[in-house]
């Protein structure tokens, strides 16, 4: 009598699927947020594109006027420079934010005695109004009656920072970086972590210091973190606006007059909202853009999660 062993039963492409989709919330899940963003950002969005090709002074009904607001959007130099301004005071925002908040990021997730205290002191500025820290700062930064008149002159800081144009975008920067920098403080402090202990209790073993397991370990493991704080912040440095109106008005003069402050004035002080809505729309084009190129040469878009699914 002879026994036939059966073949391996092979899943097929259905079961492969279900496999790896196992763990997996349904697609119906995200409903509601797919739906509160299509009201809130979609809509909108929708309505200003269609806006940017009109002529509206927020007062009769709209008219369509074809490409003129894009037209006159490229040739206009206040376009240019309020783009090139936007795009300085992110990169100044980035370089300033980052290695900061990435060192005390790493430093919150420790177990140094006091941590805990420190970290809530230092995350107080994320739960003030950017309205409330920008009227506080614009106090403080007075030439005649602020506090820098009394100690700008002992760290050789001109008591009229506010009156350069390089001042007051390095001020706005400032300030929107300590506001902020905590939140992606956070960011950080969840990110390292998640880093598993064994990878440095193995470079203990072979002789690294904290400078090296920073560098060869925490920093490779932060690369996606990075990636969505960078994120998160261009897209906040390129929309601020509260800050710049409190502080600065765009001035002196100009210097400060940033894409969204500009969309303001032009739609708000001037009545084109045809041609604000342009602008608004040319702001989420780059805003955007900038994301896109970020998460393409970061290797962002193709990172997987080891933990999916647990």
């Amino acid at each position: 009598m002879s026994h036939h062993t059966p073949p391996p039963k092979t899943r097929g492409r259905g079961e492969g699927a279900a496999a790896g989709n196992a763990g997996r919330p349904p697609v119906g899940w995200a409903a509601p947020g797919i739906l509160f963003f299509a009201v809130f950002a979609i809509v909108p969005l929708a309505i200003a594109v269609y806006l940017s090709f009109c002529q509206w002074d927020g007062l009769h009904s709209p008219s369509l006027t074809g490409v003129g607001n894009w037209t006159r959007l490229f040739k206009d130099p206040e376009f240019r420079q309020a783009a090139w301004l936007s795009l300085l005071l992110t990169t100044i925002s980035w370089a300033f934010q980052t290695p900061v908040a990435l060192l005390l990021g790493v430093w919150a997730a420790g177990r140094q005695r006091g941590r805990t205290v420190l970290s809530a002191v230092f995350f107080i500025p994320l739960l003030l109004s950017t309205t409330a820290i920008a009227m506080l700062f614009h106090a403080l930064l007075d030439p005649n009656f602020g506090v820098i008149k009394e100690i700008g002159p002992w760290f050789g800081i001109d008591p009229n920072i506010m009156g350069s144009s390089t001042g007051a975008l390095l001020t706005v920067a400032f300030v929107g970086g300590w506001q902020f920098m905590p939140f992606h403080t956070l960011i950080y402090q969840g990110g390292t972590r998640q880093i598993p202990e064994v990878l440095y209790q193995a470079a203990a073993i072979d002789g690294a210091g904290m400078v090296r397991q920073f560098f060869h370990i925490t920093l490779p493991q932060l690369r996606n973190t990075v990636t969505t704080s960078s994120v998160l912040m261009i897209v906040g440095s390129l929309t601020y606006f509260d800050t710049v109106l409190i502080m600065t008005k765009g001035g002196p003069g100009t210097d400060t007059t940033v894409l969204p402050y500009l969309m303001y004035r032009t739609g708000f002080q001037t009545y084109d909202l045809g041609y604000a809505a342009a602008i608004a729309t040319a702001l989420v084009v780059v805003a955007t853009g900038l994301s896109l190129i970020l998460v393409r040469f970061s290797g962002f878009g193709t990172m997987r999660s080891t933990r999916e699914g647990m």
